[in-house]
């Protein structure tokens, strides 16, 4: 506890460091503050929404927002779809291709070409958002008029949203949209807690002490598998420079367990609702159809759960070939010198570099399978909904990974200043990457 307050004492001691964390937590506190302000127009008691499948995501995201017929409904969800649209095509069109090789400047025009495309996407989805979402009886106003309105209101919403979060990045502690997402997350946790020992009752409260217990230890995997790497030693050959020789030294490239991060969960979700649309078209013809529609609208069945598995492992290889490339971290090797021993320079290290990947990235989208059809096994044991969605998924996921790179950018201050690490026992690294990333 005195080395945990002493942490706190250096950590505040750090002008620049306090101010960042002061920042954050003032966004942060703005950016709740608006997720609690219902739509104008709407009567908030006739809102009875209860999101699931890929609407559920976006009600975990939004921390409640979504539910409430928030300003902040869509969060920044949106803009985390254009960005994946635009890193898709960064990989698809030579033009993009050439403007992301075009450093700073081409950062910059991608960024505002993100922004743009955001706008068109909060648009389209806040006027699906109102016509399937909000129920007739909840508008008090001219329905045209309250659409008109709403989507103006929504897009706003998520601009600012995003403004917010670049300010946490620029002014706070960093990854300002990870930690918007963390926070709409994390919000929802005290309540699942209460209302998961208030199920329990007196009687549980031994059940539900073991129930926290291994939600430690879930945790504790999550971690695992979101740090674990695959160091490849790299050699540099010595080069004279002058009167100096530079290089000889032995680096190590690493290669992440989990290299597509919370994304293939994400792509697999948001088709988990495509077996139940296309049954349910012919379920008045076929008893077959009707149970198709059934087992895929429940999230603990295990038809669900197999199937889910299985889009996240494909998705999982497709997301990590398309964001790791071989060919290119051996041509970025060979200008710099550098070589894998044993291996040749060239087509021979992009190869084993390829090899290297696919073998790890099996047993890293079985782990993250299990991570996230846990909620549903959780579930299944008697665990309320919301609760049980902590055991794993994005939720459990994102916050690791933005605690971790939280608690990365506060060490890097406390060594910068001299001061000793978070912990004694090693430095504390982070995902090195963002959830948009």
């Amino acid at each position: 506890m005195k080395r945990f307050i002493t942490t706190l004492q250096n950590i505040f001691s750090i002008e620049e460091l306090r101010t960042r964390i002061l920042n954050t937590l003032m966004f942060v506190t703005v950016f709740r503050l608006g997720s609690q302000i219902v739509l104008p127009g709407i009567d908030p008691t006739q809102l009875n929404l209860n999101p699931q499948g890929l609407l559920g995501l976006l009600e975990t995201f939004s921390g409640g927002a979504f539910s409430k017929a928030s300003i902040f409904a869509l969060g920044i969800m949106p803009y985390i779809s254009a960005s994946i649209a635009i890193q898709l095509l960064t990989l698809a069109l030579p033009y993009f291709q050439k403007m992301q090789k075009e450093g700073e400047s081409g950062r910059k025009r991608l960024n505002q070409i993100t922004r743009i495309l955001t706008i068109f996407v909060t648009a389209a989805q806040a006027i699906t958002y109102l016509t399937t979402t909000i129920p007739n009886e909840a508008i008090l106003i001219n329905k045209a008029t309250f659409t008109t309105v709403s989507v103006i209101v929504l897009t706003a919403g998520t601009i600012f949203c995003m403004w917010l979060g670049e300010r946490i990045t620029d002014k706070g502690i960093g990854n300002g949209i990870s930690m918007l997402i963390m926070i709409g997350i994390v919000s929802r946790f005290p309540g699942a807690v209460y209302g998961e020992a208030l199920s329990r009752g007196s009687g549980g409260a031994l059940l539900f002490v073991l129930e926290i217990v291994a939600l430690f230890f879930v945790v504790m995997g999550a971690v695992v598998l979101t740090q674990a790497v695959r160091r490849i030693p790299i050699q540099y050959a010595k080069q004279v420079v002058g009167n100096k020789v530079v290089g000889g030294q032995r680096q190590y490239l690493p290669l992440k367990l989990n290299a597509a991060g919370v994304m293939p969960i994400i792509f697999a979700q948001a088709l988990m609702f495509v077996p139940s649309l296309v049954a349910s078209l012919f379920s008045e013809k076929s008893d077959v159809a009707g149970t198709i529609q059934t087992a895929f609208s429940d999230y603990t069945s295990w038809q669900y759960n197999l199937l889910f598995a299985f889009l996240i492992i494909v998705f999982t290889f497709f997301y990590t070939a398309i964001s790791v490339n071989p060919n290119q971290i051996a041509d970025d090797m060979k200008r710099s010198g550098g070589f894998i021993p044993g291996v040749k320079p060239g087509f021979m290290t992009s190869e084993y570099i390829g090899q290297v990947l696919d073998r790890i990235t099996l047993p890293g989208a079985l782990m993250l399978a299990i991570v996230a059809i846990l909620p549903a096994v959780a579930s299944l044991l008697g665990m309320t909904r919301n609760f049980s969605q902590f055991f794993g998924g994005t939720s459990l996921l994102i916050m690791v990974g933005v605690v971790l790179d939280t608690l990365q950018q506060v060490e890097s201050y406390l060594l910068m200043r001299r001061y000793e690490g978070l912990m004694k026992s090693g430095r504390v690294t982070g995902r090195t990457e963002s959830v948009t990333a």
